[in-house]
């Protein structure tokens, strides 16, 4: 969720805006960094004049709202899609409207901070019941059974 945090006046720039992934992490606005490029692909009169994609960069290793084990989670989720000076890059071009790739590229980085945000649930050990080790036993011993039946019908012994 983006909310406003700061000037009243609602700028193209996105200095005056917060984004909360839950009630531990929020990201500072100046973490993160929006360029505007040309989109790629048809767009009519416009497609050489007006910059609509946007790109949005955001510095994972060196963020002061992230605690190290979701900067962790984080690395392992975004994989190979990170720079080698730590910087996440999200490149939206979805859209016609600038307006609407900023939105995306803000609900794309919020969504990968989100499952970042969860910690995995430990494992906790369990014993199987008495009753499914008996049917396995047996099921084990029918098997064998079988098995050891199937050798000594057609088997002529010959001195």
């Amino acid at each position: 969720m983006i909310t406003a945090v700061g000037s009243a006046s609602l700028e193209p720039t996105y200095n005056w805006l917060c984004l909360h992934i839950n009630s531990n992490i929020m990201i500072n606005p100046s973490e993160i960094k929006l360029s505007f490029i040309r989109a790629p692909g048809p767009g009519g009169q416009n497609v050489n004049k007006v910059a609509t994609a946007v790109q949005l960069r955001f510095n994972v290793l060196h963020s002061p709202s992230l605690s190290e084990s979701v900067r962790a989670r984080l690395l392992a989720i975004i994989g190979k899609k990170i720079t080698h000076q730590g910087e996440l890059i999200i490149k939206a071009s979805r859209y016609r409207t600038q307006e609407r790739n900023k939105q995306d590229a803000f609900d794309r980085l919020e969504e990968l901070l989100k499952r970042a945000a969860i910690a995995p649930k430990k494992r906790r050990k369990t014993k199987p019941t008495f009753a499914s080790t008996q049917r396995r036993l047996t099921n084990k011993k029918l098997h064998g059974k079988n098995k050891s039946l199937r050798g000594s019908r057609g088997v002529i012994q010959s001195d």
